[in-house]
């Protein structure tokens, strides 16, 4: 019996010798921590800090989860659209594409533009992730008839700009036909 209850005893004091050892272990940490902290303090690395003497920003807004995602964009002055799922991604480069693409210089460049996001695009059929949207191949070819009609229609702008007496003769007024409904009465 005594040898019973010889080991339990043995077994109670064993975590108490580990938590001491632990406590030591961390005290002694803390305390190297601390002495690096005001060695710092007394070298003068704290002072002058950006920031220093002003209020925490946001201190007086309600808890957001995202709150350092929110700040880290504004920090960098980075576009929120990295935030979506690829598939939005896509779906609003594809809706850019004409806005993307006017001040490009040649037919050759726009063509690789479009290759290049049709790329992108295809990638991410073959291995759809994130929510269910409908993103299809940009048209190579509708996106040059639109970009060289968007050129020709900024160089007739740029054309009648330098000669203002030549546009009003070249805009005639059209006549309009009104279409009136057989029932109804003028009036």
């Amino acid at each position: 019996m005594l040898g019973r209850w010889h080991a339990l005893k043995i077994e109670r004091e064993q975590p108490i010798r580990w938590m001491r050892e632990v406590t030591a272990v961390t005290t002694g940490w803390e305390a190297a921590v601390e002495a690096q902290i005001r060695a710092a303090q007394e070298r003068g690395e704290f002072d002058n800090l950006p920031g220093a003497g002003k209020p925490i920003p946001g201190r007086d807004l309600p808890y957001d989860e995202s709150w350092w995602i929110k700040s880290f964009l504004e920090r960098e002055a980075l576009p929120s659209d990295l935030l979506l799922p690829t598939p939005l991604q896509l779906r609003r480069r594809v809706e850019q594409v004409p806005d993307e693409v006017r001040d490009l210089p040649t037919e050759e460049s726009v063509r690789a533009f479009v290759a290049d996001l049709n790329a992108q695009i295809v990638a991410w059929l073959r291995t759809p992730t994130g929510p269910r949207v409908v993103v299809r191949p940009v048209n190579a070819d509708d996106t040059v008839r639109r970009w060289r009609a968007d050129r020709e229609r900024t160089a007739a702008g740029r054309v009648a700009a330098a000669q203002p007496g030549q546009v009003a003769q070249a805009a005639k007024p059209t006549t309009r036909w009104r279409w009136r409904l057989p029932w109804r009465r003028r009036g």
